[in-house]
């Protein structure tokens, strides 16, 4: 629903408001709390089952054109960074989780996704707009949150991800 407001903001050439903070949001710098992440096609897992190594987070719903856009980019990097050098988990923002998996298979997706149809992910992580990709450092820390379509595996963005987690790629 707000995604569909800021649409209409933007379309209607009004300026923009300013975005509220979603209810119990971590802000960056801070650590996320521990909570289940429940599995779209795969298994429900904690949170914590990610620490260790760096993680990158992707909020997204399938209805989202610049979700779609980003998706092909963010399966590559996981593809080639996954369980190495940080590991890349996917939240779905979807009221149907079944057009979710859909567009997980039909996308070819290989990274976890995860469905959060309560909209307790999208509040903790502050999904005010998607996408929303978070990178968060091993011990569960918030260090930066993107909003919008991003070419995840681009040169320019292997940079920023290797500069925010402190490691060579």
């Amino acid at each position: 629903m707000k995604t569909i407001l800021l649409i209409l903001f933007l379309a209607s050439g009004i300026p923009l408001p300013a975005l509220a903070d979603t209810p119990g949001e971590v802000k960056a710098g801070s650590l996320l709390r521990e909570a289940t992440l429940n599995g779209l096609i795969g298994k429900s897992r904690k949170l914590s089952e990610f620490r260790g190594k760096p993680l990158i987070i992707n909020v997204w719903a399938s209805w989202c054109g610049p979700c779609r856009e980003e998706m092909g980019s963010l399966d590559r990097l996981a593809r080639r960074y996954n369980g190495k050098k940080f590991n890349v988990i996917g939240i779905s923002t979807d009221d149907d989780d079944k057009a979710a998996a859909a567009y997980v298979k039909q996308a070819g997706i290989s990274f976890e996704t995860f469905i959060d149809s309560k909209v307790f992910w999208e509040n903790m992580l502050g999904a005010n707009t998607l996408p929303l990709t978070l990178l968060v450092d091993a011990k569960g820390r918030v260090l930066r949150k993107v909003h919008g379509s991003q070419e995840w595996d681009s040169p320019e963005y292997l940079g920023f991800i290797g500069e925010t987690f402190g490691i060579g790629l």
